[in-house]
């Protein structure tokens, strides 16, 4: 008995460990992690927020293969802050059980994710902590496509190097930011001669990464422009309203079906990737696009002001 109660009140990850199946998984937790909220059903508990901790553990299917030092591979801590940010933000609630269910099931979305614990404590209630703590299990092995619905469509801008270095950049960033959609810029190649290796596969490589210190350059013009290279930031910079500029190399050269690569071919790649990104709208700045591509098109010339 004396174990049941510890257990009782231990983090759910020793609650995870104790309860486990046959079948290893893997964990990940959150712990500590609180947020200022206006829940409860009291009269006293509306009109004002109170600190809300939650403690969360996801058990995960194990990766097959190497992880490869790879976040696209992992269940990210961040869709576990996601879950919790977005039922908070859906609507205000009067009970920690509903708040808890809701976390539970939206982190059960992942395809990862397996079983989930989650402890939501109020703090400043009493004396102590008040809370609930739940446990769900997936019922369904495959992924829940409803989570498509909340999938961003960025903006894909490509800008020619003249754009890059062009002194209406700034004002072209601040309309393009003051829209509130996502964005992503794409670049080309730097204007230095590359290397030629003769060979498919390292040139390829060579033209990608002079693509990416292109992106450097481009995010040392600008403060709000971070270069990102993986799926998972892009996703979580989309929803965090930060502005990225794509490095490309990692997610075409993961790619099962990637486009053809070249120096001369960038703003084909672009459009890959804004059709991958499944992007409202691919705008070139500096660059007048083809009207067939994937998605649609907006071509602004080098001595436009306004986009």
């Amino acid at each position: 008995m004396t174990n049941e109660i510890r257990l009782a009140f231990a983090h759910p990850d020793e609650r995870a460990a104790a309860t486990s199946g046959p079948v290893a998984l893997d964990r990940i937790s959150l712990r500590d992690h609180i947020v200022e909220v206006e829940i409860g059903a009291f009269q006293a508990e509306r009109g004002t927020t109170q600190r809300v901790c939650f403690n969360i553990v996801v058990e995960v299917r194990p990766l097959t293969g190497e992880i490869d030092d790879d976040v696209d591979r992992i269940l990210s801590y961040d869709r576990v802050t996601e879950a919790i940010a977005f039922e908070l933000a859906a609507e205000r609630l009067n009970l920690l059980e509903t708040l808890a269910d809701r976390v539970a099931e939206r982190i059960l979305l992942e395809p990862q994710a397996m079983r989930v614990f989650v402890r939501i404590e109020k703090l400043d209630r009493g004396p102590g902590a008040l809370g609930v703590e739940i446990v769900r299990a997936r019922t369904v092995v495959q992924p829940v496509e409803a989570i498509e619905d909340e999938k961003p469509h960025p903006r894909v801008v490509y800008l020619t190097n003249d754009a890059v270095h062009s002194d209406r950049l700034k004002g072209w960033i601040d309309q393009l930011d003051a829209e509130a959609v996502p964005l992503i810029f794409c670049v080309g190649p730097h204007d230095l001669p590359l290397p030629e290796t003769g060979h498919a596969m390292t040139q390829r490589r060579i033209d990608l990464l002079a693509m990416e210190q292109n992106a450097w350059v481009l995010a040392a013009r600008d403060h709000r422009c971070v270069v990102v290279s993986t799926r998972t930031e892009l996703d979580w910079a989309m929803k965090n309203g930060q502005i990225c500029v794509w490095a490309p190399s990692k997610i075409v050269l993961d790619a099962v079906e990637g486009p053809a690569v070249g120096t001369e071919g960038a703003v084909a790649l672009a459009a890959w990737f804004a059709r991958e990104m499944e992007a409202r709208r691919m705008i070139g700045i500096g660059e007048t696009l083809p009207e067939n591509g994937p998605v649609p098109v907006r071509s602004i010339a080098l001595d436009d002001d306004v986009i």
